[in-house]
């Protein structure tokens, strides 16, 4: 059932556990008003947006179509507000707008705003929403899109908030990108259902990992595997959750022993932004989390190599063109996705699905 958040206090709000908060979250028709959190998305939810994806994606192979598109909501404003350096996802959230005719207004740097001079975070959320009908906020302080919503929603003007990554705790785009990209990748073969997904490297520091190995949560047999130096092996918090939804899991060091079994494998750098003190990551020997030809010659020939970038060394270039390689058509996924989003954030749903052309 739907709630509203400006009925319960942000100390009470805050304490839910995450699938008590979603319902403040929705619409009537139970598409996202705000977008925070992996945990507001079930397999309807998903299914709805996959669906708007691929035919946003149809209608804009015409012209037509695309200037269709770019009318439909043209009357709207999106603050892209980066305080988290980005450039693959601020670009793939400016091309979304793009897509549906939104203009946009940008901070990139908080050094430029007056968040240098002490505003809070709080007060220059405020100011955006009087100028825009949709905020897109990065940020490297957990929960903050959270706190912001809730701030938003007892105003006198309450809009929209796009959680582009918060902290190490969430990237609920960048999981949605992920899903479609599973879903795409094995639509012609079975499906995403009885599937082996593998995650490799800096699992207990990277935010995509976290999103969507909940998402995948929604899907039939997903078996996950968590690859890495035991330094960074993924959180007990996300193995609770794979545990209360019966999902089979396993953690490993060897990342070849378990590629002739995986569907897909998801490989992430480092996170050493995160670091306590400086070095701190260097000290793990990372050597065996790489994947190159070698690695490539044990995974099935249906498989595929999925990576959120940026990449470092991870992924060895030799891999970039073989077809099992989907990083690249990943990244434009997102685009595509988030502009599914948008759209059905704005109630435009119905009027793509029925465009006739």
């Amino acid at each position: 059932m739907k709630k509203k958040m400006s009925e319960i206090s942000w100390d009470d709000f805050q304490r839910l556990p995450f699938v008590e908060k979603a319902p403040y979250l929705l619409q009537d028709d139970g598409a996202p008003y705000h977008t925070l959190f992996a945990q507001q998305f079930d397999y309807a939810v998903l299914e709805r947006l996959t669906v708007l994806t691929n035919c946003i994606r149809k209608i804009s192979k015409s012209r037509a179509g695309a200037d269709f598109l770019r009318s439909l909501i043209a009357d709207k404003r999106a603050m892209i507000y980066f305080s988290q350096p980005s450039s693959r996802t601020f670009l793939s959230f400016l091309s979304a707008c793009q897509i549906l005719g939104i203009q946009t207004g940008e901070v990139r740097d908080t050094s430029t705003s007056s968040e240098f001079k002490g505003e809070s975070h709080e007060d220059s959320v405020r100011t955006f929403s009087s100028y825009f009908d949709l905020i897109i906020m990065r940020s490297p302080e957990k929960s903050l899109a959270e706190k912001m919503s809730h701030a938003l929603s007892v105003s006198n003007r309450p809009v929209p908030i796009i959680n582009a990554g918060s902290g190490k705790d969430q990237h609920p785009t960048q999981a949605l990108l992920d899903i479609y990209t599973l879903l795409r990748s094995f639509e012609k073969k079975g499906g995403l259902k009885n599937r082996t997904i593998v995650f490799c490297g800096d699992l207990l520091r990277g935010r995509t990992v976290r999103s969507l190995s909940y998402l995948l949560t929604n899907y039939t047999n997903i078996t996950q595997i968590f690859v890495a130096p035991p330094q960074l092996q993924v959180g007990q918090d996300v193995l609770d959750i794979l545990s209360d939804h019966d999902v089979t899991y396993e953690l490993t060091d060897d990342l070849k022993s378990v590629l002739a079994q995986s569907d897909a494998v998801y490989m992430t750098r480092i996170q050493d932004e995160w670091d306590a003190s400086e070095g701190e990551s260097a000290g793990i020997d990372t050597s065996n989390f790489k994947f190159g030809a070698a690695e490539l010659a044990l995974l099935p020939a249906d498989g595929i190599i999925m990576h959120p970038l940026p990449r470092r060394d991870e992924i060895s270039i030799e891999v970039d063109n073989d077809p099992r390689a989907m990083f690249w058509r990943q990244m434009r996924n997102g685009m595509w996705i988030r502009s599914a989003l948008i759209a059905m954030t704005f109630g435009f749903e119905r009027e793509i699905l029925t465009y006739q052309g």
